[in-house]
């Protein structure tokens, strides 16, 4: 297909100075993104792509095959509150997951244990599907908390993708309705209070008109809403005026007696933990107990008060402490508490841990410990108060725990588990037993039009001294053939591990016969706190090299360099799979970061690129709604020394005009308030401008669509098929 005529893009002169640095801005106009300008620009730009998309002629087999992948049942962990039990659940094609509830007391044995059992499949009940919110389903559901008797349910609503939520609550028995709406609220969770009249959650002053998707996001209150009253007029429980940057994500104990807060600042993993008494309903003095920002904090419960917590100070893997409340409740003592080590750290990183039980001093308490080996989940069980390993639950095969619930009054949790080549199953592990089971109706699986099975095979990709996990996904009859069409998807940031996921779009490509290489790359999650450090603020750069190491091992180049071992049996560590020419490299937000960066330092090294909803412009991510939270993996632009570093690989500024650069597709959402749609509206247009030969770049603008969260099914089937019929497309996969 010939390279399509694009529209014409104003360039301006504007060149800053920025701490000595001449920095161009040509394109600052389009951060302007309620303009009538923009929106033309942007209408421009969507004719062009969208219409060139369209003509792509893997494209609506794509689509057709992605919407059969899509159209099976899926089922979240389920949970019970009290007498009721609780799901996330979707038909299928659903545009949006809905909540189920059925209402089961617990049945209470001869040993007086009470029963584990779900509900049988005709007890439940549709109690909020927000598919009917809207017509074009671009309503979610993002977030909810159940009260602790079970009888009420907070639930949030966001729209257009934008991460503004508002709370309303439902009664579980009627499926009532409240009248109480609660708006402004944004990056919060909610808790009930013991009265189960009234709730927590975290709110902002709204933005001034016009700005909702746009203004910075600072000075978060913690708020309380009692039902039955008007939300102008909710209580300010908890603000730090003196720290504009932290927010509160409130939970209080299963016994009511404490309200507690993990205290974040951005997206640094340090927390502080703040807890406060609850006595009759009402909330005492919030006072400090881990108020260093020294580690990572993760509340688990309190169980005969003392407060159970991950961390990982001192244990770069993890470990479970914990704290004596009694000198808190006794008015504080005002020195730091002594961690207690209930479980120790590991050879491997602890993910999270969960406490199951525990309801009474006398009722036995368990904690499940999610682990990752070489990015593959495992779970172990350990007694809660005294730390021993009590035994493991097995997995079905490398995989993922995506969720686990449990609950201070059972005697088991449910768990999700996934693979590459296989959906999302739910899990049912009873710990008096230590067996574990299918939950419920089987969830389903796609229909397959091949026979041949995918294999997934992992490596270690070696350079640098450094070990990066690889995992290649493919076709049992796809081998190694130096000029296999290959995805090289990654992200690479902010301590999250990228672990094996079955998405129906990787599917669809390893189906038709292409392959996908999956990186655990630095900056993520994948081997706990050194492993992330190694690949933030001022080596963040060792992100994209282990990105570039990743596509040097798949296509044979570097041999000198780059070596790989194999992880799995049957790997060969030698292997060459793939040609740059048939070499695709994609990732979303900060991994949209990571294919601006590979594509703009090695462009010879791809074939087709795809940054979706990235973060591209790093000298001004941090005026815009949440992005100066991100200074914990990117730095300050404001600090001199920060801004030396990101000019080095910002997406942005290392475009060089009449150079060569792959074909590239660039998307984003028109409502994306976390990562500002202005990024790619810039690389768009700098990219377009410097680009020599005919290999196009595409920008395509979803429109009521936000970052990602809550959009709806067409929409991502539609943004699916056209992602992965330009890389056909350009990569030689043909798709029959």
């Amino acid at each position: 297909m010939p390279r399509p005529d694009l529209p014409d893009t104003r360039r301006d002169d504007l060149v800053e100075d920025l701490h000595g640095h001449a920095v161009a801005d040509p394109y600052r106009w389009l951060e302007a993104a309620s303009s009538d300008e923009v929106a033309d620009w942007v209408a421009a730009q969507n004719e062009v792509s969208f219409g060139h998309l369209a003509a792509l002629p893997a494209r609506d087999a794509l689509r057709e095959r992605l919407a059969e992948l899509w159209d099976h049942p899926r089922r979240g962990a389920p949970w019970r509150r009290g007498g009721t039990w609780f799901q996330m659940r979707n038909d299928g094609l659903q545009d949006q997951d809905v909540l189920w509830c059925a209402q089961q007391p617990g049945l209470v044995g001869d040993d007086g244990i009470e029963a584990d059992e779900t509900p049988p499949a005709d007890g439940w009940r549709v109690l909020v599907d927000p598919n009917g919110w809207t017509d074009d389903g671009t309503a979610s559901l993002s977030s909810l908390a159940v009260s602790d008797d079970g009888a009420r349910v907070a639930f949030a609503r966001s729209d257009a993708g934008s991460d503004w939520l508002t709370w309303r609550v439902v009664e579980t028995a009627t499926g009532d309705l409240h009248d109480d709406i609660v708006p402004w609220s944004k990056f919060s969770t909610a808790a009930w209070m013991p009265t189960n009249d009234a709730f927590l959650y975290g709110a902002f002053v709204p933005p001034a008109e016009g700005e909702e998707h746009a203004a910075a996001n600072r000075d978060q209150e913690l708020r309380l809403h009692v039902l039955g009253t008007d939300a102008a007029d909710d209580v300010v429980v908890h603000q730090r005026p003196d720290q504009p940057e932290w927010m509160f994500h409130p939970e209080v104990s299963h016994d009511g007696g404490w309200l507690l807060l993990t205290v974040t600042h951005g997206t640094r993993t340090e927390t502080r933990i703040h807890v406060a008494p609850i006595d009759d309903g009402r909330i005492g003095t919030v006072a400090p107990v881990l108020d260093e920002g020294d580690a990572a904090y993760h509340l688990l419960g309190v169980l005969e008060d003392r407060l159970l917590l991950t961390t990982d100070r001192e244990a770069p893997l993890g470990r479970v402490v914990a704290v004596d409340l009694g000198p808190v409740r006794n008015g504080g003592t005002g020195e730091a508490p002594d961690l207690v080590e209930v479980v120790a750290e590991a050879g491997e990183r602890l993910e999270a841990a969960h406490l199951v039980g525990g309801d009474g001093p006398d009722d036995p308490a368990w904690l499940a410990c999610r682990r990752l080996r070489h990015a593959t989940a495992r779970v172990a069980v350990h007694d809660a108060r005294t730390g021993a390993h009590l035994h493991d639950v097995e997995m079905p095969a490398p995989g993922t725990v995506m969720e686990l619930a449990g609950g201070r009054t059972r005697t088991g949790f449910a768990f999700t588990f996934e693979t590459f080549d296989a959906p999302a199953r739910v899990l049912g592990h009873d710990l008096t037993t230590a067996r574990t089971e299918e939950v419920g109706e089987p969830v389903g699986t796609p229909t397959t039009r091949h026979e041949v099975p995918i294999v997934t095979e992992q490596l270690q990709v070696m350079h640098d001294g450094v070990a990066v996990p690889l995992f290649v996904v493919h076709r049992e009859d796809v081998t190694a053939t130096e000029d296999a069409p290959t995805v090289l998807w990654g992200y690479g940031g902010f301590d999250i591990p990228v672990t094996p996921m079955h998405r129906p779009g990787w599917r669809a490509w390893v189906e038709a016969g292409g392959v996908l290489a999956v990186a655990c790359l630095r900056g993520g999650g994948e081997y706990g706190r050194s492993w992330h450090d190694d690949g933030r603020l001022g080596n963040k750069q060792h992100v994209f090299d282990d990105a570039l190491a990743c596509a040097a091992w798949l296509t044979g180049r570097r041999r000198d360099e780059v070596a790989a071992v194999a992880l799995t049996e049957d790997t060969d560590p030698g292997a060459v799979w793939t040609a740059p020419a048939h070499l695709g490299i994609e990732g979303r937000s900060n991994g949209g970061l990571l294919v601006g960066a590979c594509m703009t330092q090695q462009p010879e090294a791809f074939g087709s690129a795809v940054p979706e909803v990235g973060v591209l412009d790093l000298t001004r991510f941090h005026k815009f709604t949440i992005g100066w939270a991100w200074i914990s993996d990117y730095g300050d632009p404001d600090d001199p020394d920060d801004l030396e570093v990101v000019l080095r690989y910002s997406p942005c500024h290392r475009i060089e005009p009449g150079r060569a650069y792959p074909p590239t597709l660039i998307t984003t959402g028109d409502t994306d308030d976390r990562v500002v749609p202005l990024h790619s509206y810039k690389f768009a247009a700098a990219l377009q401008h410097a680009q020599v030969g005919d290999a196009p770049i595409l920008l395509r603008v979803d429109t009521s669509a936000g970052h990602g969260a809550g959009k709806p099914v067409g929409k991502l089937l539609d943004e699916r098929a056209d992602v992965l019929a330009f890389h056909a497309h350009h990569l030689g996969l043909d798709v029959t």
